[in-house]
């Protein structure tokens, strides 16, 4: 237990706390409402952070008083219900541990999901489909609400391309490790032939930064067009024109909504998701420009298979930056993901290698 406490370091927490106290009772911080917005949500989230790990403290020193405790008739009794108690703490702290890893400015955020199938077709359009089954039976399993914003079916089946926000605290955190293509080997189910198939498909995730960012966007940058809304195998499941799709023109952005059932809620829906991408586009200028600098080579788009999926001659799924690999292939399409996102956290933090 105290291990994970330096792994979180209490102590920097409360220090930063105070100081953020400090500044926030100063009475001219509102003359700049974006950076006393800022310091309040930071307060805010490490006030939450604190006080969950030394709840878990209290309890578990509370549960070592009780144990020293047990005498008498109800000994056996007590064990049983301390060992419980136990057993519920343990599995507490393995999730505050993992959550410690995720300290990017925008890991406790919702996510936006989008997966894009890569040439190939049919294929490819199917594996599209596998993995957003993958990815909201993921979300269900965590308790997070997912909603579908657009999608795209393809000719015969699966999915061209499909956008969903996946909402709730640390999403964005797990699922920054999804960015990437990913890489399927199995026997088509649509060769008559049975051959052996490799199909691709690209996963985006940027933070749904809500209206908590500010991002200016010129509404003459802004080409918009309305359609029908089309349902499971094209039939429209609108009459009236309500679907939305979005133009950036500078950047050539596209953003489509069609799940809402009005053309202005589709709008707004749309336009937080382009606000998302602007900002995430943003975030990667800089990246790119920081690494250009320290010459690190920077591959982004299809360039940058992060994970195979074999499901023929063997079963395999094995994450190409970490290492990690697991014969379990049915669990991890079915959402099994934790332990990949952990192997990623702890890799990505310096504990991979």
């Amino acid at each position: 237990m105290k291990r994970s406490w330096s792994v979180f370091d209490l102590p920097a927490k409360e220090s930063r706390i105070a100081e953020l106290r400090g500044e926030t009772a100063d009475p001219h911080i509102w003359d700049d409402p974006e950076r006393a917005q800022e310091l309040m949500q930071t307060l805010s989230s490490l006030d939450g952070q604190v006080q969950e790990w030394r709840e878990l403290e209290t309890a578990t020193t509370d549960l070592l008083d009780l144990a020293q405790l047990i005498e008498g008739e109800d000994e056996a009794q007590m064990a049983s219900e301390i060992a419980q108690q136990a057993k519920q703490l343990e599995a507490k702290l393995a999730t505050m541990r993992f959550r410690a890893m995720l300290s990017g400015p925008h890991d406790h955020r919702s996510a936006i999901l989008s997966v894009y199938a890569g040439a190939g077709g049919t294929e490819s359009q199917d594996w599209a489909e596998m993995l957003l089954r993958m990815y909201l039976r993921w979300a269900e399993q965590q308790g997070y609400a997912s909603e579908i914003y657009d999608e795209t079916e393809g000719e015969e089946a699966g999915l061209k391309s499909v956008t969903v926000e996946i909402s709730g605290r640390y999403v964005y955190g797990y699922l920054r490790s999804e960015k990437g293509v990913h890489r399927l080997v199995r026997i088509s189910p649509f060769d008559n032939a049975h051959r052996r198939h490799t199909s691709f498909a690209l996963v985006e995730v940027i933070p749904d930064i809500g209206d908590e960012i500010s991002i200016e966007i010129n509404p003459d940058d802004i080409r918009t067009d309305v359609y029908r809304a089309s349902g499971h195998g094209g039939q429209n499941v609108q009459k009236n024109s309500t679907a939305i799709r979005l133009t950036h023109i500078p950047t050539g952005i596209v953003v489509q909504c069609q799940n809402e059932r009005s053309q202005a809620q589709n709008r707004e829906r749309a336009m937080a998701v382009l606000r998302a991408r602007l900002y995430d586009l943003e975030l990667q200028r800089q990246e790119e420009e920081t690494a250009k600098l320290r010459g690190e080579h920077v591959s982004a788009g299809w360039g940058n298979q992060i994970r195979s999926y074999v499901l023929h001659p063997y079963r395999m799924v094995k994450d190409l930056r970490t290492g990690y690999e697991t014969g379990n292939t049915d669990a991890v399409l079915d959402g099994g993901l934790d332990e990949l996102i952990e192997a990623y956290l702890k890799h990505a933090v310096g504990d991979g290698h």
